[in-house]
């Protein structure tokens, strides 16, 4: 950015060139010395230099870092803590900040993942080495330079001998997504072990795009720091395990450095030669110039829910949290996809090279389109007449299918992927048992793999229905269907065993983690008796809830509230479910709002936001906690199926029963593309389209005919090639 009319020239002996960012503390200059090197110039605004208090901490920062020098650190060259406006230059990093980077194209893959972690753990053994902790390692707080990253801006870290506050509150320093619990019970303790926290979390939002303890409040983001087991979904196995030692609340208990550097080493796959992507040890083409230091829009409410600064009462007043950023062009709806991959379009038919080599046959091509769940990157599919089979994500072909039941052939068959856990994947399947009509119910659990079979278990799913919540599988007994029963997903051992509310048919809902109960009396009397109640996943035990009204559905949990959709009396257009009221439950109470206006359709809550979606095309955000219409649109896709929200984009998708598929921007509505419909198919009144799969940096939906075909959100328009 060029430099403002008002700004200085020169700074301490440096000539400005241009602005690189600017923050609440101060701006964030790109400098060149008298020799020619580039550097970046960190001066503090007017009113914080006034501050004694501010002063004081600017020169112990000062103090600090410059004792840590090393190859993956951007080490301090000059300051002048006793100027009018006090500044400090330090080496200028061409990149990007990782903020930036996953922002724009996603999470990392694996290869680019060893080179950060082991770049970051040898720039943490410099800082500490120096007696340094540096108390804020984010992801705006990392730039990714042409050989290794760099972590920057040690200006709320303090030497580590120095346990004793500034101020007689003690302010808390940090930003809460990445902050060790100690940071937020007693500052006074933190040690380099709050640093190995930090990194944990870091590698987590590396890996997955979203931090292990994330949430629209920083009250909540705090809280679940403190005392929330971490979410690390999308993590696999062995990086999970370490990272879950990293992010353990006693700092006692987590690895030291030289043990991180060991395992990293050998767990994360080196890149190998010619592989285009492998990305993060080069620049961005796109950036025309790059600057050192840490990603504004990390910091803007627009970009997060909640202003950082926000995060513990002043955590930006005592702070020298300058922000500076790489000059790269706003990145495009969704995320860029390496140039290695292509979009690609097969279907679950196509021959396997390990397990059933050959699909069981092919139906009719407006058969309803396969059901399918994405899992680490690799796409599991089932369906009517479908044998489970696995798609690899990146290239479409098919690794394996689940060898047919006993029996299988002519007779009925189906299979329901219920999900992926432990390297397993839990299927319900239906299968002949002796005569065309007497079918046999299971669910049987495969080596993710391999395609194995583990093991099964037959369920009588007249009751409830089987489902996959936490680490277990939770199933309806295989005799009269009037218990649960949970079992451990990849060796079928039984956890607990409780009993279904007598005279109930139950519906089991999973939401925040949790799994609840809706059930309802099978009397014949005009007025049937409801119930909802949150089922222990730790025994089993149940705890019996407020119960809504009879016409009410759980929709999902958010921000520590269930929250339920009144059912109306009367029907929307085409046939559509209509609604009423939000009802929210927070620790048993009920509170109703009531709609805005009314809307119908298919809904769905992610991300603060009920979506609907309706037969006519029209997509619809509400706000769960008021009831009103934050936007509506029509989206050109006849009859979609539920709307995804993408929350690393911020991007909603909608998908056709024929292929056809729409993007809008979240926060505002506004329609970013559309693709034309991917098969000829004459839509009938009940057809409902499916839902996008959000597979890392890329989409996978499937269509009639046991179609399935990823797409590139950044270029929807790319052509597919064959799995």
């Amino acid at each position: 950015m060029p430099l403002h009319s008002d700004d200085p020239k020169s700074v301490g002996g440096y000539k400005l060139l241009d602005r690189l960012g600017a923050g609440g503390m101060g701006v964030v200059y790109r400098g060149r010395a008298r020799s020619g090197r580039d550097v970046a110039i960190k001066v503090v605004h007017a009113q914080y230099a006034a501050d004694t208090v501010f002063r004081t901490r600017f020169r112990q920062e000062i103090a600090a870092v410059r004792k840590v020098s090393g190859a993956f650190t951007a080490p301090v060259l000059d300051a002048d803590p006793e100027a009018a406006l006090p500044w400090m230059a330090t080496q200028y990093v061409p990149g990007p900040s990782l903020a930036r980077r996953i922002r724009d194209r996603g999470a990392l893959p694996d290869a680019e993942v060893r080179g950060l972690a082991l770049g970051l753990v040898e720039a943490l053994r410099d800082i500490h080495r120096a007696g340094v902790v540096h108390r804020d390692l984010k992801p705006a707080n990392v730039l990714l330079a042409e050989d290794g990253p760099r972590v920057i801006d040690f200006g709320i870290s303090r030497a580590a001998e120095n346990h004793q506050p500034l101020t007689e509150t003690g302010q808390m320093i940090g930003t809460p997504p990445f902050m060790s619990p100690e940071q937020l019970v007693d500052a006074r303790t933190v040690g380099p072990a709050s640093d190995v926290f930090s990194l944990g979390a870091l590698l987590v939002y590396a890996v997955t795009g979203r931090g292990p303890f994330d949430a629209d409040s920083p009250y909540l983001t705090a809280y679940r720091v403190v005392h929330d087991a971490p979410v690390l979904d999308g993590v696999g196995q062995p990086l999970r395990g370490l990272l879950e030692r990293c992010l353990i609340k006693d700092p006692a208990g987590r690895p030291g450095l030289d043990e991180l550097a060991r395992v990293f080493a050998t767990a994360l796959p080196e890149p190998e030669a010619g592989d285009s992507s492998t990305v993060i040890l080069r620049p961005e083409k796109s950036a025309s110039r790059t600057g050192s230091g840490a990603d504004p829009t990390d910091t803007k409410a627009r970009r997060r829910p909640w202003p950082l600064s926000a995060a513990i009462g002043t955590v930006g007043a005592i702070v020298f949290a300058l922000t500076a950023y790489s000059l790269i062009g706003p990145g495009r709806a969704g995320s860029e996809s390496p140039e290695s991959w292509r979009p690609w379009q097969t279907t679950v038919y196509e021959s396997a090279p390990r397990g059933a080599r050959q699909a069981l046959d092919v139906i009719d091509a407006d058969a309803p389109g396969p059901g399918c769940q994405v899992h680490e990157g690799a796409v599991y599919c089932g369906g009517d007449r479908i044998l489970p089979v696995r798609v690899d994500g990146r290239t479409g072909r098919t690794v394996w299918r689940a060898a047919a039941p006993a029996g299988t052939g002519e007779g009925a068959y189906s299979s329901t992927v219920l999900g992926v856990r432990d390297d397993t994947v839990l299927v319900l399947q239906a299968a002949p048992r002796g005569s065309f009509d007497d079918d046999l119910t299971s669910v049987v659990a495969l080596d993710a793999g391999t395609g194995d079979r583990l093991w099964s278990r037959t369920v009588n799913d007249v009751h409830a229905a089987p489902v996959v919540v936490g680490g277990l599988v939770v199933l309806p007994d295989g005799g009269s269907g009037r218990s649960l029963t949970a079992h451990s997903p990849r060796t079928g051992t039984e956890r607990w065993t409780a009993p279904l509310p007598a005279d109930h048919s139950c519906l089991l809902t999973p939401a925040g983690g949790g799994l609840y109960l809706e059930c309802v009396s099978q009397s014949q009397g005009d007025r049937q008796d409801s119930l909802v109640a949150a089922l222990d996943l730790a025994d089993g035990s149940t705890r019996r809830l407020t119960t809504p009204a009879d016409d009410t559905d759980l929709l999902g949990a958010y921000d520590g509230h269930l929250v339920f959709l009144k059912r109306s009396r009367a029907v929307g257009p085409g046939g559509d479910t209509a609604y009423d009221d939000i009802v929210l439950m927070d620790k048993g109470s009920l509170t109703t709002t009531r709609l805005a206006e009314k809307v119908h359709g298919n809904a769905t809550l992610a991300g603060s936001t009920v979506w609907f979606t309706s037969s006519g095309g029209e997509v619809t955000a509400v706000s769960p906690w008021t009831g009103s219409v934050l936007w509506q649109t029509r989206s050109g896709v006849a009859q979609p199926g539920a709307a995804v929200y993408d929350g690393r984009t911020r991007v909603v998708y909608v998908a056709g029963p024929d292929g056809r598929m729409a993007a809008f921007d979240a926060r505002e509505g506004t329609p970013l593309w559309q693709t034309p419909p991917r098969i000829a198919l004459k839509l009938s009144p009940g057809d409902i389209g499916p839902e996008a799969l959000v597979n890392g940096r890329t989409l996978v939906v499937t269509t009639p005919g046991g179609g399935v075909f990823s797409l590139d959100p950044a270029d929807p328009e790319r052509k597919p090639h064959s799995g």
